[in-house]
């Protein structure tokens, strides 16, 4: 019998990546607090639909 794997407990990870390189590229494109505040909430909502519509629709 092949186990199946349970890949759902990595999920925290897109949204992490999303927030922090969001972060950093308003951090070093605008020098400014509140853009990196705001690239970080944009670099999150990417990650949750990448997370979302590409990878939970991949088979394997």
């Amino acid at each position: 019998m092949i186990k199946q794997e349970d890949n759902s407990k990595y999920d925290w990870a897109y949204y992490v990546l999303g927030l922090v390189f969001g972060i950093l590229t308003a951090a070093i494109i605008s020098g400014s607090f509140l853009w990196s505040v705001l690239g970080g909430i944009i670099g999150f909502i990417f990650g949750a639909v990448f997370l979302n519509g590409i990878v939970k629709g991949r088979e394997y």
